[in-house]
């Protein structure tokens, strides 16, 4: 089963959102819980809630995922902005429950100079401050290109982060293909190569959805500029051969590529078209 959707704002409630993913013919999508760039979150409406669940079943949606904003950074160096990243997650976390079984995704975040395993320990303090037993969110650690002094540039540092937690049945992964290619796993010319270590390493059963982006970059590059689908250096070829792997069935694909609603509508149907399960 193919589920395509890609990002949209949330500013006008669940229920819009649903419809206008229906309408550019997407059948999951993901969203901001709040300005990216952080700030407080708009109140959620329960009526808003129930009508857009009763039109997800009607129309077969699936999963669908939160994006936490950019500026959460859990293992910052600054006491106040790990303060700011932990109290958002847990508000965060709280209004997600009211859309049970679906997913909230955050980039694990930037150590700042004080070095990957000090960065981990912090990200795990966050996790452990914010999952609880009654969650009925899977939260999602971002794969990442490894700009900067970002942690989760490998597989082997999200499986550490997992491992460490105290509630690890709580966490998945979300993939980004142009994460990935731009932190050196090369998807292009060796795709099963690259599902195979993620199963050893992390285990393809962590995989809860996937980010489909093109890149503005080559293999290894650590920039992270996400392109349209076939005008980048992954390629549409590449893109098709990942969502029609059988590892990726059935996850939430989403769309970030530099693009507004028209030509997000243009590449839900292009993958679409080529989906081939």
């Amino acid at each position: 089963m193919l589920y395509i959707g890609c990002h949209l704002s949330s500013s006008k409630g669940f229920l819009a959102m649903g419809k206008q993913a229906y309408d550019i013919g997407a059948n999951t999508f993901q969203f901001f819980t709040r300005n990216p760039r952080g700030g407080a979150a708009k109140s959620v409406d329960p009526d808003d809630i129930s009508a857009f669940l009763d039109f997800s079943k009607e129309h077969n949606f699936g999963k669908i995922v939160a994006h936490a904003p950019y500026t959460l950074n859990a293992c910052a160096a600054d006491e106040n902005i790990r303060r700011f990243a932990r109290e958002t997650f847990a508000d965060d976390l709280k209004r997600m429950d009211m859309l049970p079984g679906n997913y909230y995704n955050f980039h694990p975040g930037s150590h700042v100079k004080q070095g990957v395993e000090k960065g981990i320990e912090l990200i795990v303090d966050t996790l452990d401050s914010v999952l609880r037993e009654d969650l009925k969110t899977t939260v999602l650690l971002e794969t990442m290109a490894g700009k900067g002094s970002e942690i989760g540039r490998t597989f082997e540092e999200i499986r550490e982060i997992i491992d460490r937690v105290k509630m690890p049945e709580k966490l998945g992964v979300c993939l980004d293909t142009c994460h990935i290619f731009d932190g050196g796993y090369d998807i292009v010319n060796s795709l099963d190569g690259v599902v195979e270590e993620f199963d050893r390493v992390i285990g393809l059963d962590r995989l809860k959805a996937v980010h489909l982006n093109d890149s503005m970059n080559v293999l290894g590059s650590h920039k992270d500029r996400h392109q349209k689908l076939g005008e980048g250096n992954i390629g549409a070829d590449a893109l098709m051969a990942v969502v029609n792997h059988p590892a990726f069935d059935s996850l939430p694909f989403n769309l970030e590529t530099p693009n507004d609603i028209e030509g997000y509508k243009a590449e839900i149907a292009f993958v679409k078209e080529h989906y081939k399960q």
